[in-house]
Protein backbone atom coordinates (compact mmCIF):
# COMPACT_ATOMS: atom_id res chain seq x y z
CA UNK A 1 0.00 0.00 0.00
CA UNK A 2 1.26 3.23 -0.42
CA UNK A 3 2.20 5.14 2.85
CA UNK A 4 -1.29 6.11 5.12
CA UNK A 5 -0.86 9.78 4.17
CA UNK A 6 0.12 9.61 0.56
CA UNK A 7 -3.23 7.08 0.32
CA UNK A 8 -5.20 9.99 2.42
CA UNK A 9 -4.27 12.65 0.24
CA UNK A 10 -5.18 10.77 -3.15
CA UNK A 11 -8.63 10.00 -1.55
CA UNK A 12 -9.19 13.09 -0.74
CA UNK A 13 -7.97 14.84 -4.37
CA UNK A 14 -10.46 12.05 -5.99
CA UNK A 15 -13.37 13.70 -4.94
CA UNK A 16 -12.85 16.88 -5.92
CA UNK A 17 -10.96 16.22 -9.41
CA UNK A 18 -12.87 14.45 -13.07
CA UNK A 19 -13.24 10.84 -12.87
CA UNK A 20 -9.58 8.96 -14.53
CA UNK A 21 -7.14 12.00 -14.06
CA UNK A 22 -3.55 10.58 -13.16
CA UNK A 23 -1.57 12.42 -10.48
CA UNK A 24 1.53 12.33 -8.28
CA UNK A 25 1.94 12.69 -4.50
CA UNK A 26 5.48 12.48 -3.66
CA UNK A 27 8.11 14.16 -1.82
CA UNK A 28 8.73 17.83 -2.85
CA UNK A 29 12.61 18.46 -3.88
CA UNK A 30 13.28 20.57 -0.99
CA UNK A 31 12.06 19.78 2.70
CA UNK A 32 11.48 23.06 3.82
CA UNK A 33 8.77 22.90 0.65
CA UNK A 34 6.68 20.81 2.37
CA UNK A 35 6.02 17.04 3.74
CA UNK A 36 4.55 15.74 0.28
CA UNK A 37 3.17 17.27 -3.06
CA UNK A 38 0.82 16.87 -5.95
CA UNK A 39 0.76 18.14 -9.90
CA UNK A 40 -2.89 17.40 -9.37
CA UNK A 41 -4.18 20.71 -10.37
CA UNK A 42 -1.69 20.98 -13.01
CA UNK A 43 -3.12 18.08 -14.99
CA UNK A 44 -6.47 18.10 -13.86
CA UNK A 45 -7.33 21.92 -15.01
CA UNK A 46 -7.64 21.32 -18.85
CA UNK A 47 -10.16 18.74 -18.27
CA UNK A 48 -12.32 21.41 -16.03
CA UNK A 49 -11.97 25.02 -17.92
CA UNK A 50 -9.81 26.14 -15.23
CA UNK A 51 -6.39 27.80 -14.91
CA UNK A 52 -3.98 25.38 -12.86
CA UNK A 53 -3.29 28.16 -10.54
CA UNK A 54 -6.73 28.85 -9.73
CA UNK A 55 -7.80 24.83 -9.15
CA UNK A 56 -4.82 24.30 -7.20
CA UNK A 57 -5.87 27.81 -5.13
CA UNK A 58 -9.35 26.17 -4.13
CA UNK A 59 -8.03 22.86 -3.54
CA UNK A 60 -5.93 24.57 -1.16
CA UNK A 61 -8.62 25.64 1.07
CA UNK A 62 -10.66 22.82 1.25
CA UNK A 63 -7.98 20.44 1.84
CA UNK A 64 -6.58 23.25 4.70
CA UNK A 65 -10.13 22.62 6.25
CA UNK A 66 -8.25 18.64 7.25
CA UNK A 67 -6.69 19.95 10.52
CA UNK A 68 -6.11 16.15 11.39
CA UNK A 69 -3.86 15.80 8.88
CA UNK A 70 -2.65 18.96 7.74
CA UNK A 71 -1.07 21.93 9.10
CA UNK A 72 -1.11 23.82 6.35
CA UNK A 73 -1.46 23.24 2.51
CA UNK A 74 -0.18 25.94 -0.18
CA UNK A 75 0.20 26.77 -3.51
CA UNK A 76 3.50 27.00 -4.96
CA UNK A 77 4.68 27.85 -9.23
CA UNK A 78 2.26 27.10 -11.55
CA UNK A 79 -0.04 25.18 -9.47
CA UNK A 80 1.74 22.49 -7.27
CA UNK A 81 -0.01 21.88 -4.04
CA UNK A 82 2.37 21.49 -0.80
CA UNK A 83 1.08 20.07 1.69
CA UNK A 84 2.54 20.30 5.56
CA UNK A 85 1.27 17.06 7.55
CA UNK A 86 0.04 18.11 11.26
CA UNK A 87 2.54 16.64 13.88
CA UNK A 88 -0.80 13.99 15.27
CA UNK A 89 -0.69 12.44 12.03
CA UNK A 90 3.07 11.32 11.67
CA UNK A 91 2.79 10.71 15.93
CA UNK A 92 -0.01 8.34 15.14
CA UNK A 93 2.03 6.34 13.41
CA UNK A 94 3.96 4.26 15.65
CA UNK A 95 0.57 2.73 17.13
CA UNK A 96 0.03 1.15 14.02
CA UNK A 97 3.59 -0.15 13.82
CA UNK A 98 3.15 -1.34 17.27
CA UNK A 99 -0.32 -3.03 16.60
CA UNK A 100 0.82 -4.65 13.13
CA UNK A 101 4.20 -6.30 14.55
CA UNK A 102 5.58 -8.17 12.21
CA UNK A 103 3.03 -7.58 9.60
CA UNK A 104 3.48 -3.63 9.37
CA UNK A 105 4.22 -3.31 5.60
CA UNK A 106 2.53 -6.39 4.67
CA UNK A 107 -0.06 -5.61 2.05
CA UNK A 108 -2.86 -7.21 -0.54
CA UNK A 109 -1.24 -5.69 -3.51
CA UNK A 110 -0.54 -9.11 -4.78
CA UNK A 111 -4.36 -10.02 -4.47
CA UNK A 112 -3.25 -13.57 -4.25
CA UNK A 113 -1.63 -13.87 -7.65
CA UNK A 114 0.76 -16.79 -8.67
CA UNK A 115 4.39 -15.79 -9.09
CA UNK A 116 7.14 -18.32 -9.97
CA UNK A 117 10.90 -16.56 -9.07
CA UNK A 118 13.14 -19.02 -10.44
CA UNK A 119 17.03 -18.19 -9.74
CA UNK A 120 20.42 -19.31 -9.52
CA UNK A 121 19.90 -22.10 -11.76
CA UNK A 122 23.88 -22.23 -12.16
CA UNK A 123 24.41 -25.71 -14.34
CA UNK A 124 25.75 -28.39 -11.96
CA UNK A 125 29.67 -28.07 -12.93
CA UNK A 126 30.74 -26.88 -10.10
CA UNK A 127 30.71 -25.13 -6.80
CA UNK A 128 28.60 -21.71 -6.66
CA UNK A 129 30.73 -18.67 -7.05
CA UNK A 130 29.79 -15.46 -5.34
CA UNK A 131 28.38 -14.16 -8.90
CA UNK A 132 25.50 -17.17 -8.71
CA UNK A 133 25.44 -15.91 -4.64
CA UNK A 134 24.33 -12.63 -6.05
CA UNK A 135 21.44 -14.05 -7.80
CA UNK A 136 20.58 -15.79 -4.76
CA UNK A 137 20.47 -12.71 -2.71
CA UNK A 138 17.88 -11.52 -5.17
CA UNK A 139 15.98 -13.54 -6.19
CA UNK A 140 15.06 -14.82 -2.57
CA UNK A 141 14.90 -11.47 -1.19
CA UNK A 142 12.53 -10.71 -3.76
CA UNK A 143 10.45 -13.95 -3.21
CA UNK A 144 10.32 -12.54 0.53
CA UNK A 145 9.21 -9.40 -0.73
CA UNK A 146 7.00 -10.69 -3.55
CA UNK A 147 5.00 -12.71 -0.62
CA UNK A 148 5.11 -10.05 2.07
CA UNK A 149 3.04 -7.77 -1.04
CA UNK A 150 0.43 -10.32 -1.14
CA UNK A 151 1.48 -12.90 -4.30
CA UNK A 152 1.91 -16.47 -3.96
CA UNK A 153 5.25 -17.29 -4.59
CA UNK A 154 6.89 -20.42 -5.89
CA UNK A 155 10.69 -20.64 -5.53
CA UNK A 156 12.05 -22.55 -8.32
CA UNK A 157 15.91 -23.93 -9.64
CA UNK A 158 15.72 -25.02 -12.57
CA UNK A 159 18.74 -28.46 -12.91
CA UNK A 160 20.90 -28.25 -16.63
CA UNK A 161 21.06 -31.86 -16.20
CA UNK A 162 21.53 -32.84 -19.44
CA UNK A 163 23.28 -31.49 -22.90
CA UNK A 164 27.03 -31.42 -23.77
CA UNK A 165 28.04 -29.72 -20.59
CA UNK A 166 27.35 -32.93 -18.80
CA UNK A 167 29.29 -34.88 -21.05
CA UNK A 168 32.34 -32.92 -20.82
CA UNK A 169 31.92 -32.74 -16.67
CA UNK A 170 31.56 -36.52 -17.25
CA UNK A 171 34.61 -37.26 -19.17
CA UNK A 172 36.50 -34.54 -17.11
CA UNK A 173 36.20 -36.79 -13.74
CA UNK A 174 36.78 -39.39 -15.88
CA UNK A 175 40.36 -38.43 -16.94
CA UNK A 176 41.30 -36.84 -13.62
CA UNK A 177 40.50 -40.52 -12.14
CA UNK A 178 42.39 -41.99 -14.85
CA UNK A 179 45.16 -39.01 -13.39
CA UNK A 180 45.13 -40.31 -10.09
CA UNK A 181 45.40 -43.84 -11.09
CA UNK A 182 48.59 -43.01 -12.57
CA UNK A 183 48.03 -42.63 -16.05
CA UNK A 184 49.33 -39.23 -18.23
CA UNK A 185 47.00 -37.78 -19.60
CA UNK A 186 46.99 -34.42 -21.56
CA UNK A 187 43.81 -32.60 -20.29
CA UNK A 188 41.52 -30.78 -22.84
CA UNK A 189 41.76 -27.02 -22.53
CA UNK A 190 37.77 -26.91 -22.91
CA UNK A 191 37.05 -29.28 -19.77
CA UNK A 192 36.27 -28.41 -15.99
CA UNK A 193 39.77 -27.86 -14.27
CA UNK A 194 39.11 -26.96 -10.83
CA UNK A 195 40.34 -29.14 -7.32
CA UNK A 196 37.19 -30.23 -7.03
CA UNK A 197 36.98 -32.41 -10.40
CA UNK A 198 40.26 -34.20 -8.72
CA UNK A 199 38.39 -34.48 -5.14
CA UNK A 200 35.39 -35.74 -7.18
CA UNK A 201 37.29 -38.44 -9.77
CA UNK A 202 38.84 -39.53 -5.80
CA UNK A 203 35.76 -40.37 -4.15
CA UNK A 204 34.19 -42.12 -7.75
CA UNK A 205 37.26 -44.44 -7.52
CA UNK A 206 36.45 -45.07 -4.07
CA UNK A 207 33.56 -45.99 -4.47
CA UNK A 208 34.15 -47.93 -8.10
CA UNK A 209 37.19 -49.37 -7.96
CA UNK A 210 36.13 -50.95 -10.94
CA UNK A 211 35.83 -47.55 -13.31
CA UNK A 212 38.93 -47.59 -15.12
CA UNK A 213 38.00 -51.42 -16.21
CA UNK A 214 34.78 -50.05 -17.52
CA UNK A 215 34.23 -49.40 -21.48
CA UNK A 216 35.10 -45.83 -22.19
CA UNK A 217 31.51 -44.78 -23.03
CA UNK A 218 29.85 -46.44 -19.67
CA UNK A 219 32.91 -44.90 -17.56
CA UNK A 220 32.14 -41.42 -18.91
CA UNK A 221 28.14 -42.22 -18.14
CA UNK A 222 28.88 -43.15 -14.57
CA UNK A 223 31.58 -40.23 -13.99
CA UNK A 224 29.02 -38.19 -15.09
CA UNK A 225 26.12 -39.52 -13.03
CA UNK A 226 28.31 -39.38 -9.92
CA UNK A 227 29.67 -36.00 -10.18
CA UNK A 228 25.36 -34.55 -10.80
CA UNK A 229 24.63 -36.34 -7.95
CA UNK A 230 27.79 -34.74 -5.81
CA UNK A 231 27.88 -31.15 -7.03
CA UNK A 232 23.78 -30.55 -6.66
CA UNK A 233 24.34 -31.74 -3.35
CA UNK A 234 27.20 -29.31 -2.66
CA UNK A 235 25.05 -26.66 -4.60
CA UNK A 236 22.00 -27.45 -2.23
CA UNK A 237 24.01 -27.25 1.31
CA UNK A 238 25.31 -24.00 0.02
CA UNK A 239 22.14 -22.29 -0.85
CA UNK A 240 20.39 -23.81 2.36
CA UNK A 241 23.70 -22.34 4.35
CA UNK A 242 22.88 -18.84 2.59
CA UNK A 243 19.11 -18.96 3.67
CA UNK A 244 17.78 -19.94 0.49
CA UNK A 245 14.95 -22.53 0.09
CA UNK A 246 13.74 -23.75 -2.71
CA UNK A 247 9.78 -24.54 -3.43
CA UNK A 248 10.99 -27.14 -6.51
CA UNK A 249 14.16 -28.06 -7.99
CA UNK A 250 13.19 -28.57 -11.43
CA UNK A 251 15.09 -31.03 -14.06
CA UNK A 252 15.46 -30.44 -17.46
CA UNK A 253 15.96 -34.01 -18.21
CA UNK A 254 12.29 -34.18 -16.93
CA UNK A 255 11.15 -32.02 -20.22
CA UNK A 256 12.25 -34.45 -22.56
CA UNK A 257 11.08 -37.67 -20.45
CA UNK A 258 7.51 -36.11 -20.13
CA UNK A 259 7.41 -35.35 -23.74
CA UNK A 260 7.52 -31.26 -22.75
CA UNK A 261 9.81 -30.81 -25.59
CA UNK A 262 8.18 -32.11 -28.23
CA UNK A 263 4.70 -31.06 -27.14
CA UNK A 264 6.08 -27.34 -27.80
CA UNK A 265 7.89 -27.57 -31.24
CA UNK A 266 4.91 -29.32 -31.82
CA UNK A 267 2.69 -26.14 -31.43
CA UNK A 268 5.20 -23.74 -32.75
CA UNK A 269 5.28 -26.57 -35.98
CA UNK A 270 1.43 -26.08 -36.03
CA UNK A 271 1.74 -22.65 -35.96
CA UNK A 272 4.04 -22.40 -38.94
CA UNK A 273 6.69 -20.74 -36.99
CA UNK A 274 9.62 -23.46 -37.60
CA UNK A 275 11.16 -24.56 -40.18
CA UNK A 276 14.30 -26.82 -41.82
CA UNK A 277 17.36 -25.46 -43.36
CA UNK A 278 21.15 -26.78 -43.86
CA UNK A 279 19.76 -30.20 -42.06
CA UNK A 280 18.90 -28.19 -38.59
CA UNK A 281 14.91 -26.92 -37.12
CA UNK A 282 14.61 -23.30 -36.80
CA UNK A 283 12.11 -20.88 -35.05
CA UNK A 284 11.05 -18.02 -37.23
CA UNK A 285 11.85 -15.66 -34.06
CA UNK A 286 12.45 -12.54 -36.65
CA UNK A 287 8.26 -12.85 -36.87
CA UNK A 288 8.35 -11.38 -33.38
CA UNK A 289 11.12 -8.73 -33.64
CA UNK A 290 14.22 -10.82 -32.64
CA UNK A 291 17.55 -10.21 -34.43
CA UNK A 292 17.62 -13.57 -36.29
CA UNK A 293 16.25 -16.63 -36.68
CA UNK A 294 17.33 -19.03 -33.88
CA UNK A 295 18.13 -23.37 -34.16
CA UNK A 296 16.29 -25.44 -31.96
CA UNK A 297 17.40 -28.68 -33.20
CA UNK A 298 21.05 -28.87 -34.69
CA UNK A 299 21.66 -30.61 -37.87
CA UNK A 300 23.30 -34.12 -35.90
CA UNK A 301 19.64 -34.24 -33.77
CA UNK A 302 20.58 -32.63 -30.89
CA UNK A 303 18.52 -30.11 -29.52
CA UNK A 304 19.91 -26.91 -28.53
CA UNK A 305 19.27 -25.08 -24.60
CA UNK A 306 16.78 -22.79 -26.50
CA UNK A 307 14.64 -25.87 -27.08
CA UNK A 308 14.46 -26.56 -23.37
CA UNK A 309 13.95 -23.41 -22.61
CA UNK A 310 10.61 -22.62 -24.88
CA UNK A 311 8.95 -26.33 -23.52
CA UNK A 312 10.00 -25.07 -19.79
CA UNK A 313 8.63 -21.83 -19.92
CA UNK A 314 5.54 -23.01 -22.02
CA UNK A 315 5.01 -25.46 -19.31
CA UNK A 316 5.15 -22.76 -16.72
CA UNK A 317 2.92 -20.83 -18.21
CA UNK A 318 0.20 -22.56 -20.12
CA UNK A 319 0.42 -26.10 -17.30
CA UNK A 320 1.28 -24.14 -13.81
CA UNK A 321 -0.81 -21.53 -14.15
CA UNK A 322 1.50 -18.61 -13.09
CA UNK A 323 0.42 -15.24 -13.78
CA UNK A 324 3.83 -14.21 -13.68
CA UNK A 325 7.31 -15.50 -14.22
CA UNK A 326 10.47 -13.92 -12.79
CA UNK A 327 13.89 -15.29 -14.43
CA UNK A 328 17.13 -14.11 -13.05
CA UNK A 329 19.59 -14.40 -15.09
CA UNK A 330 23.33 -13.65 -15.53
CA UNK A 331 23.75 -10.44 -17.70
CA UNK A 332 25.82 -12.81 -20.45
CA UNK A 333 22.25 -13.89 -21.06
CA UNK A 334 20.96 -10.74 -22.26
CA UNK A 335 20.91 -11.28 -25.77
CA UNK A 336 18.88 -14.24 -25.18
CA UNK A 337 15.76 -12.37 -23.83
CA UNK A 338 14.21 -11.49 -26.96
CA UNK A 339 14.33 -14.93 -28.67
CA UNK A 340 12.38 -16.16 -25.21
CA UNK A 341 9.48 -13.83 -25.18
CA UNK A 342 9.64 -14.72 -29.40
CA UNK A 343 8.86 -17.76 -28.42
CA UNK A 344 6.35 -16.79 -26.02
CA UNK A 345 4.28 -14.75 -28.27
CA UNK A 346 4.19 -17.40 -31.21
CA UNK A 347 2.65 -19.65 -28.29
CA UNK A 348 0.39 -16.38 -27.80
CA UNK A 349 1.87 -16.39 -24.08
CA UNK A 350 2.30 -12.83 -23.51
CA UNK A 351 5.53 -11.71 -23.39
CA UNK A 352 4.99 -9.34 -20.81
CA UNK A 353 3.92 -11.83 -18.40
CA UNK A 354 7.52 -13.12 -17.96
CA UNK A 355 10.05 -10.52 -16.58
CA UNK A 356 13.75 -11.28 -16.82
CA UNK A 357 16.21 -9.78 -13.98
CA UNK A 358 19.84 -9.52 -15.19
CA UNK A 359 22.66 -9.92 -12.60
CA UNK A 360 25.45 -8.21 -13.24
CA UNK A 361 29.58 -9.23 -12.14
CA UNK A 362 31.05 -9.09 -8.76
CA UNK A 363 34.03 -7.48 -8.42
CA UNK A 364 35.42 -9.17 -5.27
CA UNK A 365 38.57 -6.76 -4.02
CA UNK A 366 40.71 -8.40 -1.23
CA UNK A 367 43.65 -6.53 0.26
CA UNK A 368 43.09 -3.83 -2.83
CA UNK A 369 43.44 -5.99 -5.21
CA UNK A 370 40.92 -7.45 -7.80
CA UNK A 371 39.91 -11.62 -7.65
CA UNK A 372 39.45 -13.11 -11.51
CA UNK A 373 37.14 -16.02 -11.80
CA UNK A 374 36.28 -18.71 -14.75
CA UNK A 375 34.32 -21.54 -13.56
CA UNK A 376 35.80 -23.55 -16.23
CA UNK A 377 39.25 -22.74 -15.77
CA UNK A 378 39.03 -23.22 -12.17
CA UNK A 379 39.83 -20.27 -10.96
CA UNK A 380 36.81 -18.41 -8.87
CA UNK A 381 35.98 -17.08 -5.42
CA UNK A 382 33.21 -19.83 -3.84
CA UNK A 383 30.76 -18.35 -2.46
CA UNK A 384 31.45 -20.46 0.86
CA UNK A 385 34.45 -19.57 0.80
CA UNK A 386 33.46 -15.62 1.43
CA UNK A 387 30.51 -16.74 3.56
CA UNK A 388 32.74 -18.23 5.93
CA UNK A 389 35.47 -15.10 5.43
CA UNK A 390 32.36 -11.98 6.09
CA UNK A 391 29.48 -13.74 6.91
CA UNK A 392 26.36 -14.90 5.62
CA UNK A 393 24.16 -11.31 6.84
CA UNK A 394 27.31 -9.60 5.47
CA UNK A 395 27.08 -11.15 1.85
CA UNK A 396 23.77 -10.75 1.28
CA UNK A 397 23.01 -7.61 2.64
CA UNK A 398 26.35 -6.15 0.57
CA UNK A 399 24.95 -8.30 -2.67
CA UNK A 400 21.83 -6.02 -2.30
CA UNK A 401 23.11 -2.15 -1.76
CA UNK A 402 22.87 -2.19 -5.57
CA UNK A 403 20.61 -2.58 -8.19
CA UNK A 404 21.43 -5.95 -9.90
CA UNK A 405 21.77 -4.87 -13.38
CA UNK A 406 24.68 -2.96 -11.77
CA UNK A 407 28.22 -4.20 -11.61
CA UNK A 408 28.88 -4.59 -7.73
CA UNK A 409 32.46 -3.93 -5.89
CA UNK A 410 32.51 -6.32 -2.82
CA UNK A 411 35.63 -4.94 -0.87
CA UNK A 412 35.90 -7.58 1.89
CA UNK A 413 38.16 -5.39 4.62
CA UNK A 414 35.20 -3.21 4.34
CA UNK A 415 32.11 -5.51 5.11
CA UNK A 416 34.24 -7.18 7.42
CA UNK A 417 34.95 -3.69 9.71
CA UNK A 418 32.44 -2.69 12.21
CA UNK A 419 32.31 1.01 11.41
CA UNK A 420 29.61 3.10 9.85
CA UNK A 421 30.76 3.11 6.31
CA UNK A 422 29.92 -0.83 6.28
CA UNK A 423 26.49 -1.00 5.47
CA UNK A 424 25.33 -3.95 7.16
CA UNK A 425 26.92 -2.89 10.69
CA UNK A 426 25.52 0.42 10.25
CA UNK A 427 21.54 -0.81 10.15
CA UNK A 428 22.13 -3.95 12.01
CA UNK A 429 23.73 -2.18 14.90
CA UNK A 430 21.07 0.34 14.92
CA UNK A 431 18.51 -2.80 15.64
CA UNK A 432 21.10 -4.03 17.74
CA UNK A 433 21.38 -0.70 19.72
CA UNK A 434 17.62 -0.28 20.47
CA UNK A 435 18.12 -3.85 21.73
CA UNK A 436 20.28 -2.11 24.64
CA UNK A 437 18.20 0.22 25.39
CA UNK A 438 15.51 -1.76 26.23
CA UNK A 439 17.85 -4.09 28.30
CA UNK A 440 18.62 -0.71 30.32
CA UNK A 441 15.01 0.48 30.19
CA UNK A 442 13.97 -2.80 32.10
CA UNK A 443 16.96 -2.64 34.55
CA UNK A 444 15.50 0.87 35.35
CA UNK A 445 11.78 -0.91 35.00
CA UNK A 446 10.16 1.56 32.34
CA UNK A 447 8.53 0.67 29.42
CA UNK A 448 5.77 2.48 26.69
CA UNK A 449 3.04 1.74 28.51
CA UNK A 450 0.71 4.31 28.33
CA UNK A 451 2.70 6.46 26.89
CA UNK A 452 1.91 9.65 25.19
CA UNK A 453 2.15 10.21 21.67
CA UNK A 454 2.39 13.87 21.31
CA UNK A 455 5.34 13.90 23.37
CA UNK A 456 7.63 13.07 19.92
CA UNK A 457 7.41 16.02 19.22
CA UNK A 458 11.11 16.98 18.02
CA UNK A 459 12.64 17.27 14.72
CA UNK A 460 14.38 14.50 14.85
CA UNK A 461 11.20 12.37 16.14
CA UNK A 462 9.35 13.65 12.99
CA UNK A 463 11.94 12.65 10.72
CA UNK A 464 11.67 9.27 12.06
CA UNK A 465 7.74 8.95 12.39
CA UNK A 466 7.78 9.82 8.57
CA UNK A 467 10.54 6.97 7.60
CA UNK A 468 8.16 4.78 9.40
CA UNK A 469 5.16 6.03 7.63
CA UNK A 470 6.80 4.87 4.51
CA UNK A 471 7.77 1.85 5.04
CA UNK A 472 4.43 -0.02 3.53
CA UNK A 473 5.00 1.75 0.37
CA UNK A 474 8.46 1.10 0.00
CA UNK A 475 7.67 -2.76 0.40
CA UNK A 476 4.84 -2.18 -2.34
CA UNK A 477 7.32 -0.20 -4.82
CA UNK A 478 10.22 -2.71 -3.92
CA UNK A 479 7.93 -5.48 -5.31
CA UNK A 480 6.40 -3.81 -8.59
CA UNK A 481 9.39 -3.09 -9.61
CA UNK A 482 11.10 -6.08 -8.90
CA UNK A 483 13.99 -4.02 -6.73
CA UNK A 484 14.38 -5.07 -3.81
CA UNK A 485 17.28 -3.19 -3.30
CA UNK A 486 15.08 -0.07 -3.09
CA UNK A 487 14.73 -2.00 0.67
CA UNK A 488 18.22 -1.70 1.65
CA UNK A 489 18.01 2.19 0.97
CA UNK A 490 15.24 2.40 3.21
CA UNK A 491 16.67 0.89 5.98
CA UNK A 492 20.15 2.62 5.47
CA UNK A 493 17.81 5.93 6.01
CA UNK A 494 16.13 4.53 8.60
CA UNK A 495 19.09 3.77 10.44
CA UNK A 496 21.12 6.85 9.65
CA UNK A 497 18.25 8.76 11.27
CA UNK A 498 17.78 6.65 14.61
CA UNK A 499 21.65 6.89 14.93
CA UNK A 500 21.25 10.73 14.84
CA UNK A 501 18.21 10.73 17.23
CA UNK A 502 20.60 8.90 19.81
CA UNK A 503 23.26 11.05 19.49
CA UNK A 504 20.81 14.41 20.29
CA UNK A 505 18.44 12.88 22.13
CA UNK A 506 17.88 10.22 25.20
CA UNK A 507 15.48 7.46 25.33
CA UNK A 508 15.52 7.02 28.82
CA UNK A 509 15.85 10.50 31.28
CA UNK A 510 13.77 11.57 34.79
CA UNK A 511 11.34 12.70 32.47
CA UNK A 512 9.29 9.23 32.79
CA UNK A 513 6.56 10.29 30.87
CA UNK A 514 9.20 11.39 27.88
CA UNK A 515 10.88 8.67 28.21
CA UNK A 516 7.83 5.94 27.86
CA UNK A 517 7.19 8.22 24.99
CA UNK A 518 10.47 7.48 22.95
CA UNK A 519 10.58 4.23 24.05
CA UNK A 520 7.72 3.76 22.12
CA UNK A 521 9.48 4.95 19.25
CA UNK A 522 12.07 2.69 20.03
CA UNK A 523 10.29 0.00 19.81
CA UNK A 524 8.19 0.61 16.34
CA UNK A 525 11.81 1.64 14.84
CA UNK A 526 13.37 -1.68 16.19
CA UNK A 527 9.80 -3.61 14.57
CA UNK A 528 10.33 -1.75 10.97
CA UNK A 529 14.58 -2.61 11.03
CA UNK A 530 13.69 -5.97 12.05
CA UNK A 531 10.83 -6.07 9.37
CA UNK A 532 12.85 -4.96 6.23
CA UNK A 533 15.71 -7.31 7.37
CA UNK A 534 13.91 -10.38 7.15
CA UNK A 535 13.04 -9.49 4.06
CA UNK A 536 16.32 -9.42 3.25
CA UNK A 537 17.02 -12.71 4.67
CA UNK A 538 20.00 -10.88 7.06
CA UNK A 539 19.41 -10.95 10.81
CA UNK A 540 18.14 -8.46 13.08
CA UNK A 541 21.01 -8.91 16.01
CA UNK A 542 19.79 -7.82 20.02
CA UNK A 543 23.22 -7.75 20.70
CA UNK A 544 26.77 -6.53 18.74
Amino acid sequence: MPSMIVRKIRELLTEYLPEGVSFQVEPPPREEMGDLATNAALVAASRLGRKPRDLAEELAQRLAERKELFRRVEVAGPGFLNFFVAPAYWQAVVERVLTAGPDYGRSALGAGRKVQVEFVSANPTGPLHIGHGRGAAVGDSLARLLDFAGYRVVREYYINDRGRQMEVLGRSVWLRARELSGEEITFPEDHYRGEYIIEIARKLLAQRPDLLQLPEKEAVSVAREFALSEILAEIRKDLEDFGVHYDVWYSERELYERGEVEEALSALREAGYLYEKDGALWFRATAFGDEKDRVVFRANGEPTYFASDIAYHREKFLKRGFDLVVDVWGADHHGYVPRLKAALAALKIEPERLRVLLIQMVNLIEGGRLKSMSTRAGEFVPLRELMEEVGRDAVRFTFLTRKCDAPLDFDVELVKSQKSENPVYYVQYAHARLASVFRKAEEEGLSPEGYEPSLLETPEDLRVLKLLDFFPQVVEEAAEALEPHRLTYYLLDLAEALHDYYTKHRFLSEDRALSRARLALARAVKQVLANGLNLLGVSAPERM
